[in-house]
């Protein structure tokens, strides 16, 4: 039985946990402690103190077990309200103007019955006091969302004062109206920085979230920019040569000439030549520079704002090596950016024996991450063809890692 709970927590957590963003495990956390927060001081500051200092008469019996109930309602109702009031206090819905007012009502109920008990002497004073700041916390946790902060505080003001003025009626003694005050103060007082001070954290970390997601778009934009570019380095030339021989060629059989054969073939060479190009830019067999991948890996992860340190040169390898491990650092950096969370990425260029090693790793893998993509699977075919491998695993934890194997001289392979 117990391991089967276990199970279903580690179950839930892997589905819901592990799979949410750094501002939402915050927020999910924030919301659950708002939610524990409201029952905790209802259970602390009135069931406990009432229940063991409630006079065994019939009505504040009735009395004492009707505000049980309502405060039980008041924390239920908070909990309903948390997010809807969150998710107006960060901007993204809209709260219906009525829709505190049921948690109001809840509220005057309560202070009214505490009232009731007050003036019977159907409960020990620190009960009732006690009484009044656990009714007062779940409605100020969801007021403090709704208002601005000194309205907050004029409409506690007066309410304070109305307090203060009432049950000083039914105990006209300095001391317990003094404590009255104190506990309505404590009361707004608390709900508000609960409230505020964890909301305004949300706001920020939501803030940083959404910056990270704009310097991630655009350090994807700016991979996407030097592909189009070496495109371009490509096709340009070929395709102004193709247009200047095509409009000769036109020229030379408007008069009959016989060259315009010759330069219709020279055109029809260079167009498949062309294709050959594009073909090997698309599938990557184009030779890269691996000093210019690290480098260019490097700037793109750190713009994202994901620290990267880069380990061992790429100077004296060979043409081919480089070009096959400047793909793969291509590919490793594009799915750090677009499928994890990562915060640290580390990568290693070493040398074992006859073969070099690439190990890229980065602390953000997520679940849906963690396999193999087309992307990956495409890089196999590429090692495998020159004699490499490619193992893409997690490490640990939230570590994934990439490592690609390959021949020190790819002579032998390829020949």
């Amino acid at each position: 039985m117990g391991s089967a709970v276990f199970g279903r927590i580690r179950g839930w957590q892997q589905r819901h946990w592990r799979e949410r963003s750094q501002a939402e495990r915050v927020e999910l956390q924030s919301v659950v402690t708002w939610y524990a927060t409201t029952w905790f001081f209802s259970l602390c500051w009135l069931a406990l103190p009432l229940v063991g200092g409630l006079e065994r008469r019939p009505v504040p019996l009735v009395a004492g077990g009707l505000l049980l109930l309502v405060g039980a309602l008041q924390c239920a109702e908070a909990n309903r309200l948390t997010r809807p009031v969150l998710d107006h206090y960060l901007g993204r819905t809209e709260l219906p103007p009525a829709a505190l007012r049921p948690a109001a009502l809840l509220l005057g109920l309560a202070l009214g019955l505490t009232l009731v008990l007050a003036a019977l002497h159907g409960a020990e004073p620190v009960a009732v006091r006690l009484a009044i700041g656990a009714s007062l916390l779940p409605y100020g946790l969801l007021y403090g969302l709704v208002v601005p902060v000194g309205r907050f505080l004029r409409r506690f003001a007066v309410l304070a004062v109305v307090l203060v003025a009432a049950f000083g009626w039914t105990e006209p003694e300095v001391a317990p109206i003094v404590m009255v005050g104190v506990l309505t103060a404590f009361g707004a007082l608390f709900s508000l920085l609960a409230c505020r001070c964890g909301a305004w954290t949300l706001s920020v970390l939501w803030e940083a979230e959404r910056a990270r997601e704009v310097k991630t778009r655009l350090a994807v934009a700016e991979e996407r920019l030097r592909f189009g570019r070496d495109l371009h380095d490509v096709m340009g030339r070929n395709l102004a040569v193709i247009a200047l021989k095509s409009e000769l060629a036109v020229q030379l059989a408007r008069r009959g000439r016989p060259e315009a054969v010759d330069q219709m073939i020279e055109v029809q060479r260079i167009a498949q030549e062309s294709q050959r190009e594009v073909r090997d830019v698309v599938r990557g067999y184009r030779e890269a520079d691996l000093g210019v991948e690290l480098a260019g890996a490097q700037g793109v992860l750190t713009a994202a704002g994901i620290a990267c340190a880069v380990h061992g040169e790429a100077g004296g390898l060979a043409a081919e090596v480089q070009s096959v491990l400047g793909w793969v650092v291509r590919e490793a950096t594009t799915n750090v950016l677009r499928h994890g969370d990562a915060a640290q990425c580390d990568i290693a260029l070493t040398r074992d024996g006859g073969r070099v090693v690439l190990t890229v790793e980065n602390d953000g893998a997520r679940a849906a991450a963690a396999g193999g993509g087309s992307g990956l699977a495409g890089l196999r075919e590429r090692l495998s063809a020159v004699g490499g491998t490619l193992e893409a695993r997690r490490a640990g934890g939230n570590v994934f890692r990439v490592v690609a194997e390959v021949p020190v001289s790819m002579r032998e392979v390829t020949a």
